[in-house]
């Protein structure tokens, strides 16, 4: 007993040191980039000399900041809007019927999020130049779509299986029909879920690159693309770090607020379960 009591305090004590880890290598990076942005040397002597908001005032006065900013917001909405209807679609095809070829189309749906985004983005642009599509922000929304589809049908089809589908039989045992029993039975219990993977799409498309960097035209830039082409320029890096910290914390929003939808229905499914 003591020797498993031992083994069980070293367990506990290395699983602490390797969180400490990725925590420290995760976490540090964007914690300097933070300081950073508050640091007055614009060659970022550190420790930084002096503090100062004055990139945080100047940042959203630079050319092309805010039209970045308002593309990303508009091809987020766009692709979370698609993916709704799509992955949505494809979760209550896959999750309430049966038929051939099933479980080869639901590994085709999530296999998008497990390609590189540079293979993706390759493909995507060949795609467009042989269609002779133009490329934009149209096409920078159809690219953001084929992965944020994943994150709508990953948690709607989960919620729907932990759905019994007995209570939509009943519903129109009693004389509704499929759209009546959609609205008023599916959509209620799935409601969160679609809420939480919409948040998460969101979040994917706003602070995407590689897919974007193939799909975007000349004179189209999301925000992440913004900061990458300023990388290199000496006189706009402490803005390049201001606007770094803005997408962190504007990505970090919609993430927070899944996690809370996931974990409450989480809850709300045990306590049904329960009763």
């Amino acid at each position: 007993m003591r020797c498993d009591m031992t083994l069980s305090r070293t367990a506990r004590v290395l699983l602490r040191v390797w969180a400490g880890i990725f925590l420290v290598v995760v976490y540090v990076p964007l914690a300097v980039i933070l300081v950073n942005s508050f640091n007055s040397d614009r060659a970022f002597a550190w420790p930084p000399p002096h503090l100062t908001l004055h990139w945080w005032t100047t940042a959203w006065q630079v050319g092309g900041v805010q039209a970045a900013l308002l593309t990303s917001v508009e091809v987020g909405l766009a692709a979370t809007a698609l993916a709704l209807l799509l992955g949505t679609a494809a979760a209550l095809a896959l999750a309430r019927y049966h038929f051939f070829g099933q479980r080869p189309l639901s590994l085709v749906l999530v296999l998008p999020i497990a390609l590189p985004g540079i293979v993706t983005g390759i493909a995507l642009e060949s795609a467009f130049q042989t269609t002779g599509i133009g490329f934009g922000i149209y096409t920078i929304i159809i690219g953001h779509a084929t992965f944020c589809v994943v994150m709508v049908y990953n948690n709607v089809v989960a919620r729907l299986r932990r759905m019994p589908g007995s209570t939509e039989e009943a519903s129109m045992d009693l004389g509704a029909g499929i759209g009546r029993t959609f609205l008023r039975v599916t959509l209620p219990g799935m409601r969160s879920a679609l809420v939480a993977g919409a948040l998460l799409a969101f979040a994917l498309s706003f602070d995407e690159i590689v897919v974007t960097t193939f799909t975007a035209g000349a004179g189209t830039q999301t925000l992440p693309l913004w900061i990458f082409n300023n990388l290199a320029r000496p006189n706009a890096a402490p803005v390049v770090n201001v606007v770094a910290v803005s997408v962190i914390l504007l990505s970090l929003i919609p993430v927070y607020l899944a996690q809370r939808l996931s974990s409450t229905a989480g809850t709300t499914d045990s306590a049904a379960a329960g009763h």
